[in-house]
Formats: C-alpha cells, sequence, structure tokens
C-alpha cells in the first residue's frame, strides 16, 4: 500500500486533527481510556452525542455515498481519521454495530427505499443497531440457527431465540438472521431481515456478564411480524449477505479497533511510568520495558494488516476471508494488554471500582475482564482459524 498522501489528503488530515482539539468532549478527559472495544454503559448518552457531532462534523460515514449521509471518499481518508482520532484519544462511538456492519451490509445488498431510510440514521446514532445472529445451540455453528419465518401475506411471521446479543436493550433495529425453508440444505434457506426492534412480541432480557454489566442481551420472537420490503438482499440469501455482514464485522475489529488498542497502549504506558515495583517505576524494569514494546510492535503489525484491507477496499473489492487474521491478531494483542495492565498494577489489581485504594478509579480491572469476551464475540478465535485454515491456506476441513 502506497502510504505516501495528495495534498487534499494531508489538507484532510489538517482539518480533522485541528477539529478535534476545538471540539474533544471536556467530560471525556476525566475517563481512563482503558477499554478498548465496546463502549460502557454510563458513557452511552455521551457516546451518542459524541457521534452525532462527528456527523455534523462529517466525520462519520466517510466512504458512504453522498446521497445517504456519506461524503463519498476513499478508505485513505478513513485511515487518516482513524489515525488522528488515536492521537488525540478521542472517544469511541456508540453507534459501532451500525456503522461497522448494517450500513455496509444495506449499501452492498439494500434496496434504494432501504437505504434511504436507514443509512443517514445509522450515522447520526438516532438509530442504534444490534446483530441477531447467535442461538443457544447456534453459536460458532452459525448455519444450524432454528428461529423460524414463515410467510403469511405481506409478512413473515419470526418464532425463536437468539443470544450474546450486544447492545440489544439500547438498539432500535437488528440485523436478524432467521430459516425461512427448513427444508432446505442448511446453508440454503436462510433470510436476513431487517427487524425494527419496538415490534409487537419482541422480548430483550439483558444478560449480567463478569464486569457486573448486562451488555449482553437474550431476545425472544413471539409471532413478530416483519413486512417483506424489510428483507435484506433477497428470500432464502440470507447466508451470503449475513457472510458480508461477518466480514464487514471482522475488518472493523481489526482496523477499527486497532485505533482503540493504540489509545488503550497509550495510557498503559502512562500508568506503567507512575506504579513503582521494588522502589523503582515499572519502566525501568528491563522485562516489563520487553512487553510493552512488543505490544507496540504488535499494534503497528495491526495497523499494517488493517492498511492491507483498506488496499482491497480502494479496488472496490469485499472484505474477504483474510479479515480473520486482523481480528485473531486484535483479541491476542489486547488480551495480552489487559493481563499486563494487571501485572503492573501487583496487589493493587484485586481492588475493583468502589475502592478508594483502586488505581486509576479500578476502570483497568473492569476492561480486563471485558477483554475475555474478545476470543468469543465476533466468531470464536477456534472459528477464526478454520477460516483462515480453509479459505486462506487452502488446507482442507478439519
Amino acid at each position: 500500500m502506497d502510504f505516501s498522501l495528495t495534498p487534499e489528503q494531508e489538507a484532510f488530515r489538517t482539518h480533522v486533527r485541528s477539529w478535534l482539539k476545538a471540539n474533544m468532549p471536556p467530560e471525556w478527559s476525566e475517563r481512563l481510556v482503558a477499554s478498548s472495544d465496546i463502549p460502557r454503559p454510563e458513557a452511552y448518552e455521551l457516546l451518542r452525542r459524541w457521534q452525532r457531532q462527528l456527523y455534523e462534523a462529517g466525520f462519520i460515514g466517510l466512504t458512504w455515498p453522498k446521497e445517504y449521509g456519506g461524503r463519498s471518499l476513499t478508505f485513505m481518508e478513513e485511515m487518516i481519521l482513524h489515525e488522528e482520532m488515536a492521537l488525540a484519544k478521542a472517544p469511541p462511538i456508540l453507534n459501532v454495530l451500525g456503522v461497522g456492519m448494517a450500513g455496509p451490509t444495506i449499501i452492498a445488498y439494500g434496496s434504494e427505499a432501504q437505504k434511504k431510510r436507514h443509512l443517514a440514521r445509522i450515522l447520526s446514532c438516532e438509530e442504534i443497531w444490534c446483530q441477531g445472529y447467535s442461538e443457544p445451540n447456534a453459536g460458532s455453528d452459525l448455519a444450524s440457527l432454528q428461529t423460524r419465518a414463515v410467510k403469511d401475506g405481506e409478512h413473515f411471521v419470526v418464532n425463536g431465540q437468539k443470544v450474546w446479543t450486544s447492545l440489544a436493550h439500547v438498539a432500535d433495529w437488528m440485523m436478524l438472521l432467521a430459516r425461512t425453508d427448513p427444508d432446505a440444505p442448511r446453508h440454503k434457506g436462510i433470510t436476513y431481515f431487517l427487524l425494527d426492534m419496538r415490534s409487537p412480541g419482541v422480548t430483550v432480557k439483558p444478560l449480567r456478564q463478569i464486569t457486573g454489566d448486562p451488555e449482553f442481551n437474550e431476545v425472544f420472537f413471539d409471532n413478530v411480524r416483519v413486512h417483506e420490503s424489510q428483507v435484506l438482499g433477497g428470500v432464502n440469501n440470507g447466508w451470503q449477505v449475513g457472510l458480508t455482514t461477518l466480514m464487514y464485522e471482522r475488518l472493523a475489529l481489526g482496523f477499527g479497533l486497532q485505533v482503540r488498542l493504540r489509545i488503550a497502549l497509550d495510557g498503559l504506558i502512562e500508568m506503567a511510568r507512575r506504579m513503582e515495583k521494588h522502589g523503582r517505576v515499572t519502566t525501568k524494569d528491563p522485562l516489563m520495558r520487553q512487553k510493552l514494546a512488543q505490544l507496540w510492535i504488535d499494534t503497528e503489525c495491526l495497523k499494517l494488516t488493517g492498511a492491507r484491507a483498506i488496499t482491497r477496499l480502494l479496488r472496490g473489492e469485499m472484505p474477504g476471508p483474510e479479515a480473520s487474521t486482523g481480528k485473531m491478531g486484535w483479541v491476542d494483542t489486547h488480551q495480552r494488554l489487559q493481563e499486563i495492565a494487571m501485572e503492573i498494577q501487583g496487589p493493587y489489581a484485586q481492588l475493583p471500582r468502589g475502592s478508594d485504594w483502586a488505581v486509576e478509579g479500578g476502570l483497568w480491572q473492569y476492561s480486563f475482564l471485558r477483554s475475555r469476551a474478545n476470543s468469543i464475540e465476533g466468531g470464536t478465535t477456534e472459528v477464526q482459524k478454520n477460516i483462515i485454515g480453509e479459505r486462506i491456506l487452502g488446507l482442507p476441513k478439519g
């Protein structure tokens, strides 16, 4: 990938940098940037306002078509924006699933009416999205899903259950996969729906995690009626459409979240400079210096891996299975970063939020616990290895 910028792109970088300097939310400076993944519940309203502010400034959906709220720029501008957000330690957006997954999939497969109805509202954070894929007996083996959608006139009637549905408790819409032809081969009889979460018969039950927050959810469908106009990509073509969403998800995890990872790494180094071990600052310990240096190297590797994916997009191609490598790399690096944060804190690592002695308010303990989900969400590490082995390396199925 050619990293040299045109004069217009250099001007864009300057504009982004000056705008961030002038518009960073003052309350964000009081927060620790320890976590590099999903927004925390107490920050939802702040991050909703922040995304709206970014949208009004033209910094959300840079590559999306202008007629749907974007700016029709290239992925180089998108990469520049991510770099500047990292340097400024800017907050993440709230509607991560909408911007990173639902929107690109609607652009790829949606009707004109669907694009006009949903895309601008996704960018402005007017409507939050969640992903209805996993089920109690269909997680890693997604093709085993049993949620049914039966045709009834102009509607489909949906019955079933989803689980581990991030942000469903605040979401307005869902990317829903449901089985519409139970007699077809299991990859052939699935349809992708755009589901209004306010529809009668939709019940959301939050699941409390090890962090104490109910970020994941169960979602139940009891005779939920979905109009046929909310089918995305055609009836019984949901597997292909759903894979597109997954590729964009892993692209976002592998590239977008490396920005949050860099912010977390900067925060980790700052904490290490303040903590002492055996009477000396932690960063003077040669073994700890090696660990921090390795994290920096791995974060740079993720950045370059993301750049390869950007090159593919610049050629007009869809994200491919290689996005799994970025996702896997991010998971390993982020979990290792959080473990090192606990090592740096030593005995203080046992003190969570609420303790007067907790380091930086105990937020590193929260992000350490939250990071355990990274190797499960967005496709387990085991599934990513299978994808890489079979679809990239051409190895036989296990």
